[in-house]
């Protein structure tokens, strides 16, 4: 019986691990605004949701736009507005319709990192376009998306 024990353990200890592995995971949803009447309110294009296995209201998440307007780079940093659901942003246009722009979003919650990229469009944003990823995308992943 101890034999027994002993040889499973490890087994045990490693499936205990693994289902915190696969839990949940942290990642943006990136919604339409007009399903929320509170972004609506204001003027939002997009709405940003931190989801996972988490307490989405201690995850922090950053907004820039990055564009190319008549051959020159130009980076904004953006504001959002919080909404009522803990962890749910509303972002409004704050950069200029002329030129192509992407926007990156960045979202932390402890240790946990997640970000996306999504083109933005004169009548709003490309979120089909979008791509999320657990690594920090480059500055080639910006360009390639701006072409």
């Amino acid at each position: 019986m101890r034999l027994t024990l002993w040889n499973t353990t490890p087994a045990l200890a490693v499936l205990a691990l693994a289902g915190q592995l696969w839990a949940g995971g942290f990642y943006l949803t990136l919604g339409s605004p007009e399903a929320s009447p509170e972004a609506s309110k204001l003027n939002a294009i997009l709405t940003i949701k931190m989801d996972g296995c988490h307490d989405p209201g201690a995850a922090t998440v950053t907004a820039t736009a990055i564009g190319m307007v008549n051959g020159q780079r130009r980076e904004i940093p953006l504001q959002l507005q919080s909404l009522a659901t803990p962890g749910m942003y509303a972002l409004a246009q704050q950069w200029p319709k002329e030129g192509r722009w992407v926007l990156k979003l960045v979202a932390r919650n402890g240790q946990m990192f997640t970000n996306s990229l999504v083109t933005a469009v004169p009548n709003g944003i490309a979120t089909k376009e979008a791509r999320t990823d657990s690594r920090e995308f480059t500055t080639a992943d910006v360009a390639a998306m701006l072409k």
